[in-house]
């Protein structure tokens, strides 16, 4: 049997995505675990394309590009995972916060976040706090992300938390931050659990959260 998980992880690194279909498809002709694909090709790949990107050897065109590779993989294989009752990593809900409408580096983490096994709801973007809070109530995610692109809209990720305290939610949801003008001391001084300055460390302090 060809060595599927080494060849679809590096297909993963070097965004090959044109190819990842075939080269997914071919593993599970040839009856590789659905469950591996994903754990030691495209979870192992990814994080090699984050270790990348931290170090400033890849940037953000490069890493899209492996994300998006990653994610036509796992269209493929997430039917598989259903019908076999393979449990999630852990829940996430995902959006921008009201007054914003940039998500270009939200949509990059979910990617991330999926291939890593999680499990994300996507609110979009422009989300206000009530509906925020409603959704929360309605489908009790383990973990928040909060994103902003304009300094103008980081009081709304503020107001977001101040309000899952005063609905009783709070202790129940861990919250993380991130965008261009938001860095840990801001997430430390509105009561954030966590700040990812990018998708890579995101994915990190997701996994922290849960295990």
């Amino acid at each position: 049997m060809a060595d599927h998980i080494e060849t679809i992880k590096a297909a993963v690194i070097s965004g090959a995505h044109k190819e990842i279909e075939i080269l997914v498809k071919k593993a599970l002709d040839d009856n590789e675990s659905p469950e591996k694909i994903i754990d030691e090709a495209m979870i192992a790949g990814m994080d090699v394309v984050g270790r990348q990107f931290s170090q400033n050897a890849i940037f953000v065109p490069e890493m899209l590009v492996a994300a998006v590779t990653m994610k036509k993989g796992l269209d493929l294989i997430k039917p598989l995972l259903k019908s076999e009752n393979a449990e999630p990593k852990g829940t996430i809900m995902m959006c921008t916060v009201k007054g914003d409408v940039h998500d270009i580096g939200k949509n990059l983490v979910i990617m991330m976040l999926e291939g890593a096994g999680f499990t994300v709801i996507n609110l979009g973007v422009d989300q206000s706090v009530e509906t925020l809070i409603a959704k929360v109530k309605e489908t009790k995610p383990d973990i928040l992300g909060l994103s902003a692109l304009l300094t103008t809209t980081m009081p709304e990720m503020r107001r977001v938390i101040e309000s899952l305290e005063e609905t009783g939610l709070r202790k129940d949801i861990k919250v993380m931050v991130g965008g261009a003008p938001v860095d840990a001391a801001f997430a430390g001084k509105i009561g954030a659990d966590g700040y990812g300055k990018d998708a890579a460390e995101a994915v990190q302090i997701a996994r922290g959260f849960i295990s």
